[in-house]
């Protein structure tokens, strides 16, 4: 077992990473309880796959739970649903004293997070990631929300989990795509903290790509490390948290043009490429550093280029109405090397233009 703490002050948690450990959470919320009771929040998808094994380890350890779901899919990620899930648990009369455990991906653990944070104005909550990119990123900082209209994320808060327990072995169970959606989180890790990690990754691709699990759990740790660090040094994004949204600027708004049918990892993979390729154009990257980047990106199997036919207008549009724009000024988060990115809003549209 391995475990790394988010330290938060009185906030502060644990992220504990083993194999089996879906099958032992109960044992781990007997020994250090942080509700009475538990509403298991997962998609329909999950819960199918994992919800009684977690329903048995905390019946197991006498630990009472309830099981609800919503429907698969970013498309459910929207206040309707967290309506209707608060609803489901006041119908079961759950208060104060309970609490949720978000068993899933980047999906459920947003939304749970979301309904935690303002359901009875607040309850406690746990993540418990079945996804990589889950392991690797949502599920660690406390950002949560939902997705509007106008664009991705836009309603949420900042809120912190009680714990993150994370099985690897899951991984073993879930389709290629899903690893390479998360595969691109992890790549980001290297570009904006570490560049010993960034050519790990170009040695261990065969390993990774071959799910060997003590890799994985290496990979896992090493990018939860990472994100601890950050949002210990930055909870609120006022300023050195801002370097995790590397890709997702542009990433974002690519997604948003797809009516988020396109996999949330291949749209940062993109917006990397795309964000790393402004940085040429800004003088600050080397065009060597930009293509071993674009080049460990494609060797991971994921996409490097935005689909042609996707609008470049509307991707332009959908920039000006992030969450990170401030004050009509779109603020890029871009690398200097492999390992260092700055945070700057002097991108000329013309720079934009010409990457996408």
């Amino acid at each position: 077992m391995k475990s790394i703490t988010v330290g938060l002050g009185e906030r502060s948690y644990p992220i504990i990473i083993q194999q089996g450990l879906l099958d032992k959470i109960g044992g781990e919320l007997h020994k250090n309880p942080f509700a009475k009771r538990y509403a298991i929040v997962a998609d329909d998808h999950v819960a199918a796959l994992f919800g009684e094994r977690l329903l048995d380890s905390l019946c197991n350890s006498g630990i009472p739970a309830e099981m609800i779901t919503f429907a698969r899919g970013e498309a459910s990620k929207n206040l309707d649903t967290i309506a209707e899930l608060a609803s489901t648990l006041a119908r079961l009369g759950f208060d104060r004293k309970d609490g949720l455990l978000a068993l899933g991906g980047g999906v459920t653990g947003d939304i749970t997070g979301f309904l935690a944070s303002c359901y009875m104005r607040s309850i406690p909550f746990a993540q418990i990631p079945t996804t990589l990119l889950a392991q690797v990123d949502s599920s660690v900082g406390g950002k949560t929300g939902v997705d509007i209209p106008e664009g991705k994320n836009l309603v949420g808060a900042f809120y912190q989990p009680k714990a993150v327990f994370i099985d690897s072995q899951i991984l073993q169970q879930l389709p290629q795509s899903e690893l390479l959606n998360g595969l691109a989180e992890v790549i980001k890790y290297g570009v904006i903290y570490d560049r010993d990690f960034f050519r790990f990754l170009e040695m261990s691709r065969k390993d990774i790509l071959g799910l060997d699990l003590h890799i994985l759990e290496d990979v896992i740790s090493r990018c939860c490390k990472i994100k601890a660090a950050v949002v210990e040094a930055d909870e609120k994004e006022s300023d050195l948290r801002r370097i995790l949204n590397f890709g997702h600027t542009i990433g974002h708004a690519v997604e948003a043009v797809s009516g988020y049918t396109l996999a949330h990892g291949s749209a940062v993979a993109m917006g990397m490429v795309a964000e790393a390729k402004l940085a040429v154009l800004k003088g600050i990257l080397e065009n060597r550093e930009q293509e071993r980047l674009e080049n460990l990106i494609r060797e991971y199997g994921l996409p490097v280029a935005i689909p042609p036919e996707y609008d470049r207008a509307r991707i332009r549009e959908y920039l000006l109405t992030d969450k990170k724009t401030i004050g009509g000024k779109v603020f890029f988060v871009l690398p200097a090397s492999i390992g260092k990115v700055i945070i700057t809003d002097q991108i000329e549209a013309g720079m934009v233009a010409e990457v996408l």
